[in-house]
């Protein structure tokens, strides 16, 4: 069948995604005009194209800017750990779950460690704030019990990025362990039963059978996590941070917020966005390349 009769016969599929295709033509390529506002000296009140054209300006500006460096590390340090330390944490608790014989126990665990997930970063902002308060928060409440004094960890440069990536893990793992969990179970139970026939306890199992079984889906998750290694988390770090913990805690997001409303810089703050979106870009391109080559995950 030819692709101009095929598409012919399938038109109303094609109407059916027309919608979704106008709406991401508007809310996501349209905008895009917006650019324009980091090679010029913008001003609302000229508008984006009446704007005087100044090139490189602000870009070169941007790289003799000190504070740009540090909220790139910031971001780097605090994005890293959350990969580095939060990709393993799901597999461990998938195949620690998958070797649970109650069934009614196995869906409690999944249900109470997903729902997290479904919570934003401003109420669990307002959680954290309070169990992590000075006075009266629930760890220094439990730290005096030993006499140790009341400590402000959301207001240390050293505990803050430790604290935010704990509790992204803490929120986000859940939503990792489904994944792994639905890939154990495309496992084939006659490798399981041959390796009990050649003597292989459950750890010989898990270790021979179960992760090479899933390793495609785990090498996928990881090279696709590459393309996130600029994004430490917007809504997480403006809602917990505080200008205590600005050397530590700006992140490259937070800090074209705080340009773009607070210093009133859009021109500044654009150019910062373009350019974390290009390396942002690179690093996609490079993650599906890598599924590619080594998973043959195509998009298309």
């Amino acid at each position: 069948m030819t692709g101009k009769r095929l598409s012919t016969q399938q038109w109303q599929l094609h109407t059916l995604i027309f919608p979704g295709m106008l709406l991401l033509f508007l809310f996501s390529y349209l905008p895009l005009y917006g650019i324009l506002i980091a090679f010029k000296d913008f001003s609302p009140v000229k508008g984006i194209w009446d704007s005087a054209w100044v090139g490189l300006k602000y870009f070169n500006f941007m790289m003799e800017l000190p504070d740009v460096w540090q909220v790139t590390k910031n971001t780097l340090v605090i994005a890293g750990l959350k990969i580095l330390i939060g990709f393993p944490i799901p597999i461990i608790f998938a195949l620690l779950l998958n070797e649970v014989g109650r069934t009614w126990f196995k869906k409690s665990v999944q249900t109470i460690i997903y729902l997290p997930n479904f919570l934003s970063w401003v109420i669990l902002a307002g959680l954290m704030l309070d169990v992590f308060a000075l006075q009266g928060g629930i760890v220094n409440q439990f730290l005096s019990l030993f006499g140790i004094e009341p400590f402000y960890f959301l207001g240390d440069n050293r505990s803050f990025p430790w604290l935010m990536v704990a509790t992204d893990i803490w929120k986000n793992f859940g939503w990792g362990t489904v994944i792994y969990m639905a890939a154990l179970t495309s496992v084939d139970p006659s490798l399981y039963e041959s390796a009990v026939i050649d003597g292989a306890n459950r750890w010989k199992q898990t270790w021979y059978v179960t992760l090479p079984s899933i390793m495609p889906i785990v090498m996928l998750t990881a090279v696709l996590s590459l393309g996130g290694i600029l994004n430490a988390g917007f809504e997480q770090i403006f809602n917990l941070y505080n200008p205590l913990v600005m050397k530590s805690g700006d992140i490259i997001d937070t800090y074209i917020y705080r340009v773009a409303f607070n210093d009133a810089n859009w021109s500044l703050s654009t150019m910062v966005g373009l350019v974390k979106s290009l390396v942002n870009s690179v690093l996609i391109i490079a993650g599906y390349w890598l599924a590619y080559k080594w998973t043959n995950y195509r998009v298309f």
